[in-house]
């Protein structure tokens, strides 16, 4: 198992699985439309993750088990300066789920962003009902802060979200 940084021609896969696990996804996240889902609208998705890449704002991944895509894990709204900090936000094939790829993923990507970019603090947002991210999140070292009323539109309503927090000492003591 092992993240790799995000590329075009990964625009199949990830739109497959998109569209296999469609209503999963969606229980954890906002609605995907026809086009999202689509090679398409992956390409496009694709190509905004890159380009915010390369302007060190985001550094997207593919998750892959056995040399096969099975999900995508990023940090986005890279912020440098007094703040040094990142949002967090995975996803991994409801066929994988249970096996600990979200976890080791989500390890190697704070050793990343803590390590290699030197972040100072990662945020994440999970739904209230999505106990299984906030147990992955929580393993990981990260801690709830509080709860955002109205946080993200989902499935035609306004839902609210804890939010977490994980600081690269806390990771660091961990070792």
């Amino acid at each position: 198992m092992r993240i790799r940084t995000v590329r075009p021609e990964d625009a199949e896969a990830l739109s497959r699985l998109e569209t296999v696990d469609r209503a999963y996804l969606q229980a954890g996240g906002p609605v995907r439309s026809d086009h999202y889902v689509s090679v398409d609208g992956q390409d496009e998705l694709i190509a905004g993750l890159l380009a915010a890449y390369r302007s060190g704002t985001c550094e997207p991944f593919v998750i892959e088990a056995d040399g096969i895509v099975v999900g995508r894990i990023l940090l986005n709204g890279i912020v440098r300066g007094g703040f040094q900090s990142a949002a967090v936000g995975y996803w991994v094939t409801e066929s994988m789920s249970g096996r600990g790829i979200a976890s080791r993923a989500l390890a190697l990507l704070i050793d990343h962003a803590f390590g290699e970019l030197g972040l100072h603090r990662l945020e994440a947002a999970t739904t209230l009902a999505n106990q299984v991210s906030a147990h992955i999140l929580t393993k990981a070292g990260f801690e709830p802060y509080g709860v955002a009323r109205d946080y993200l539109w989902m499935g035609g309503r306004w839902v609210d979200h804890e939010l977490l927090q994980l600081l690269n000492a806390a990771w660091t003591e961990r070792d």
